[in-house]
């Protein structure tokens, strides 16, 4: 310990050897020059929303001057700690009980900055205030348990709501991609369907050309004519056969069971379209004949119907 002596005619006792007169001479204070705890007792205080708080604390000084405190002030230690109660009061009156337990650091700040402004003429220094324990009335901690237990369930609401929003969100998007999604393939699916109708139109165009094509070469070969006779005869008795299937009404001819008779009418109209006049080209006579000779057949048949 260092220690500074002050003598009753205000003189100073400075480190290393001093000599004292006695009777005349005496050590009148001793001031201790470490980091000095002080505790400081409880308190009411009243906030800014007028809450009666009761507050304890801990104060650390240290003597600077040990002539300003022993000569400055009758009790540096009582008197820092009534500055500090004091102190702590007025500041706790600025704030609301929420923004105590907020700003406890800036609080703590606060009277330390206030003592050492009033301490400085007694040679004393405030390092640090620390709070100990903060005493809320029972009716005002009830009431703050029920805000913090109403601030949880506000919470735990708004967070299932948004997950329900979410959860919401998510489905819709499922469900616009998979509508979008069925949409692609059923297009697909008909731009398929189209290609192969049309494919199977072109097939059939190509395959009925080419039996036209063999036709015609047929029909120049010989006994060609002979053979379409007989393919005329066959679908004009087909034709017949097929006059009770269209309709209840029924116009027969006078000789129905003659066949002969149908396929030699049959014949005599194959036989006055294929002597047209003139040269033509055989493919094409050919096609034109089975063109005239179909388009005969229907006339002749709509002739027998109406006979």
């Amino acid at each position: 310990m260092l220690a500074r002596a002050a003598r009753e005619t205000a003189g100073l006792l400075l480190r290393g050897l001093n000599i004292l007169v006695p009777v005349l001479d005496r050590i009148r204070y001793v001031q201790s020059l470490k980091e000095i705890v002080i505790n400081v007792p409880e308190q009411s205080a009243v906030t800014l929303d007028n809450v009666t708080l009761q507050i304890d604390g801990v104060l650390y000084l240290r003597i600077m001057d040990p002539y300003k405190a022993s000569y400055g002030v009758e009790d540096p230690e009582y008197a820092v700690t009534q500055l500090a109660q004091t102190t702590m009061r007025s500041e706790l009156g600025k704030l609301s009980l929420d923004k105590v337990f907020r700003e406890r650091e800036s609080l703590n700040a606060s009277i330390v900055d206030a003592i050492n402004q009033a301490a400085d003429c007694w040679g004393i220094r405030c390092l640090r205030y620390e709070i100990k324990d903060i005493h809320v009335p029972p009716r005002v901690k009830e009431s703050m348990q029920m805000q913090v237990e109403a601030e949880r369930r506000k919470r735990a609401t708004v967070l299932e709501s948004e997950g329900t929003r979410e959860s919401a969100i998510n489905v819709a998007e499922g469900k616009k991609q998979a509508q979008i999604l069925a949409s692609e393939a059923e297009k697909a699916e008909q731009i398929n369907q189209a290609a192969g109708e049309a494919s199977a139109v072109l097939a059939k165009a190509k395959a009925k050309a080419e039996a036209i094509r063999i036709l015609a070469a047929a029909l120049t070969q010989h006994n060609g004519d002979a053979a379409a006779s007989l393919t005329v005869a066959e679908q004009y008795v087909s034709a017949f056969s097929k006059l009770a299937k269209d309709s209840n009404t029924i116009l027969l001819p006078s000789n129905p069971g003659d066949v002969t008779s149908m396929v030699a009418q049959a014949m005599g109209v194959y036989g006055a379209l294929t002597k047209a006049p003139g040269p033509q080209d055989p493919v094409a006579s050919g096609r034109r004949d089975v063109q005239q000779t179909d388009a005969n057949l229907d006339e002749e048949l709509e002739r027998v119907k109406l006979s």
